[in-house]
């Protein structure tokens, strides 16, 4: 359980509990993005790059909004969640300025930015596993992307539809992920008022 004593010794994590929402935000992004492409499963190439970039972008702006918004000067390192998000964004601005990149080529790109981005997430949990209950909910999410990411190595040459399909369930399981660590923040928001 989470005391206000924790809450002072480990003042980074304040950003994060004052700014729950956008875990919340990035979440039903994750979500809406692992709906779609099971809606449309026999999206073309193009589409399936573009709709990954615009979701890569966006969760990267709000990766960096988390990570930049605090009601408290001086809230702390914040440096692994500002990297998330840089990397989020140059993934989106890299597929929308190279939109002809090949198929294996997006997957050796995908795969590299899940397992950083992964490896930076399960590296935020440490830190904040003494702050906060329940931070396995962000190591979780860091597992799940670096696992993908293997995955997609190992396996280049699968076939569209099913990269398509793996993709979408990340984006589903991270976005749960997500969603029950910032309702977990909210919680704690909520305790310490």
């Amino acid at each position: 359980m989470t005391n206000g004593t924790a809450l002072g010794r480990f003042s980074e994590i304040t950003w994060l509990i004052d700014n729950w929402w956008l875990i919340l935000l990035r979440g039903i992004a994750a979500i809406l993005f692992g709906v779609l492409t099971f809606l449309w499963p026999s999206l073309s190439l193009l589409s399936i790059v573009l709709l990954w970039g615009a979701f890569a972008f966006v969760d990267g702006i709000l990766a960096i909004a988390t990570a930049f918004m605090t009601k408290r000067p001086g809230g702390g390192s914040r440096w692994w969640m500002g990297l998330v998000g840089l990397l989020g964004v140059a993934a989106g601005l890299l597929t929308f300025f190279a939109p002809a990149v090949t198929a294996f080529g997006l997957l050796l790109y995908f795969s590299a930015w899940l397992i950083a981005m992964g490896l930076l997430q399960i590296i935020g949990a440490i830190r904040l596993r003494k702050a906060i209950d329940n931070e396995s909910m962000l190591a979780l999410s860091g597992l799940a992307s670096v696992i993908l990411g293997a995955l997609l190595i190992g396996y280049p040459l699968t076939g569209l539809l099913s990269v398509a399909w793996m993709i979408g369930i990340f984006a589903l399981i991270v976005g749960i992920f997500y969603i029950g660590l910032s309702l977990r923040l909210r919680k704690v928001k909520d305790a310490a008022a």
